[in-house]
């Protein structure tokens, strides 16, 4: 417990030591003060810096809202959870989870550094495209906090159920960080991710009888879909500034959803050696028994949605977004 400041309760009295004085500037108009309502993504975020008149302190505000308001105990989720009666096809799941998790923190490191370099490169040319790539970066703490919860909850649960340690050799390999590219290819790809992780987690949910389980997985998909709407949002910002280009949005989601694409991860035909960094889509791994939420149908149509609010562009097929790329690209 920490040692209460005697000053503040006044068993101390504070020094006072006599100095020049100094003249107080005079107070600045303050902007009005929005209602704080319910904290939101703010996901029109470039009219937000260009029309609204809203600032850096104004968007990490919101952000700090949304984040208190659904931060949840990992030690009381797990709490909550019979581990005894956890069948073996559902301790499957968790293994893999908590495997697959270890692999977002390299993600969420990298987003801070690639955003702060935007950032100063921006500066003098576009300070707009600069604020956003400020207001990613300074969310990605908050993405970092939430997934090391998604993180420990799994492998913590995976070490109650008595199963297959994860060495350490692995967890610094599925930490390696991943090589930057392209912003809005960035984000678009962290977006895409999200959504097949929370549709994953969400059928998870659905077939385990377990409630606390149950609940666990219901809230990481939950955290998940947020996640994507933020990468969406902050996507969006840089399509809507003129400086990215929507075919980047297009390239991505034709890596995912082509024929034998990352959508279908570690089922896919030939899974990619990568020696730079791990991809959680690549590590799964189904046993028998083992409960395999594939719903590409749901994952697809998320994808068209993210793409739609992200480049303003209706797509409603795999094949339309192999045709719209090329087209974009110019083929």
């Amino acid at each position: 417990m920490s040692t209460p400041n005697k000053i503040l309760q006044g068993a101390v009295p504070p020094l006072a030591v006599p100095g020049p004085r100094v003249e107080r500037p005079a107070l600045v108009e303050e902007p009005e003060v929005r209602e704080a309502g319910k904290p939101v993504i703010v996901a029109d975020l470039y009219r937000a810096f260009t029309q609204e008149g809203r600032t850096l302190i104004d968007i990490s505000w919101e952000q700090q809202r949304l984040h208190e308001s659904r931060r949840w105990s990992v030690m009381e989720m797990l709490a909550g959870i019979n581990v005894e009666a956890v069948s073996p096809a559902d301790r499957l799941l968790v293994w893999n989870a908590g495997r697959a998790e270890l692999t977002t923190k390299p993600g969420a490191d990298r987003l801070a550094r690639l955003s702060d370099t935007e950032c100063r490169k921006w500066q003098g040319k576009n300070p707009v495209v600069a604020s956003i790539m400020q207001a990613c970066g300074t969310w990605s703490r908050y993405w970092n906090e939430e997934e090391a919860h998604h993180e420990t909850s799994f492998n913590r649960l995976a070490t109650l159920f008595g199963q297959e340690r994860v060495t350490d050799e692995t967890f610094i390999e599925f930490r390696k960080i991943f090589p930057d590219d392209d912003m809005l290819r960035t984000l678009t790809l962290l977006a895409i991710s999200e959504i097949i992780a929370a549709v994953n987690y969400a059928h998870c949910a659905r077939v385990i009888p377990e409630p606390g389980l149950k609940e666990l997985f219901k809230q990481v998909g939950a955290d998940e879909i947020q996640h994507m709407n933020y990468f969406v949002a902050f996507a969006k910002a840089l399509v809507d500034s003129g400086e990215y280009a929507p075919k980047e949005s297009f390239a991505v989601a034709h890596l995912f959803l082509r024929e034998g694409g990352e959508v279908h991860g570690s089922k896919r035909g030939r899974v990619e050696q990568r020696e730079t960094h791990v991809n959680w889509w690549d590590q799964l791994e189904y046993r028998e028994g083992m409960y395999s939420p594939d719903a590409l149908d749901k994952k697809e149509t998320l994808i068209f949605n993210a793409l739609k609010r992200i480049t303003g562009i209706t797509v409603s097929s795999a094949q339309e977004v192999e045709d719209k790329w090329m087209e974009l690209v110019g083929c």
